[in-house]
């Protein structure tokens, strides 16, 4: 007897564009924070702007790998099996 296929997991076009809405927040807050510091006038804010960029570099990672995520999803989405609906 052979084996029922695997199951298909399907997301929602608004699950799609939630993440693609969360990756592109994500790497806007990056580039805010790692961009900053050069155009703080006040010397004091911007020492503490620039103490935050492992915070700006972890959003900007966290923003790319939301990206790909929807690209894998997008790209598997139009990549289906003659056979399946």
């Amino acid at each position: 007897m052979p084996l029922p296929p695997p199951p298909t997991r399907r997301h929602s076009n608004k699950a799609n564009n939630e993440l693609l809405f969360k990756a592109c927040l994500c790497v806007l807050i990056g580039l805010a924070v790692l961009v900053s510091p050069y155009f703080i006038k006040s010397p004091g804010m911007q020492g503490i702007v620039a103490g935050a960029a492992l915070v700006g570099w972890f959003a900007m990672v966290l923003g790319l790998a939301f990206g790909g995520l929807y690209l894998r999803r997008k790209f598997a989405s139009t990549r289906r099996p003659a056979g399946s609906q």
